[in-house]
């Protein structure tokens, strides 16, 4: 099953936010992405059901090894898009918000290719 792009943003936020602190609750998602409490968990339970996150007992979200998969994989495409948005002169600001949504948007081969660009070009 093909995961949304919605629920693709909630992977990513998790991600992120497991890399600056130890647990990451429901409202810590809210308040990054600036989505409504009610939102999140409606998300949170979708997501659970799909096998991308766990909740424990203290309602601490975890991504699953398959959550983790795509939330990186998001994560790799918004940063290496954004640097290319920046390098070909595009305001940071602007980069950061167009990558968020081609992220979401490009296919794995044209993305491979953009990587393999950026790699040869960083050489």
């Amino acid at each position: 099953m093909r995961i949304q792009e919605s629920g693709e943003m909630y992977l990513e936020a998790i991600y992120v936010l497991s890399q600056k602190q130890n647990s990451v609750h429901a409202i810590d998602i809210s308040q990054h992405l600036g989505y409504s409490k009610p939102s999140v968990s409606r998300a949170m339970g979708i997501l659970k059901t799909g096998g991308y996150i766990t909740v424990d007992e203290e309602n601490h979200i975890h991504l699953t090894d398959n959550g983790r998969a795509v939330a990186e994989k998001i994560y790799e495409r918004h940063d290496i898009l954004s640097k290319m948005l920046i390098s070909l002169g595009v305001p940071k600001e602007t980069a950061i918000e167009d990558a968020c949504r081609l992220e979401h948007a490009i296919s794995d081969e044209s993305f491979a290719a953009i990587k393999n660009h950026f790699a040869i070009m960083g050489k």
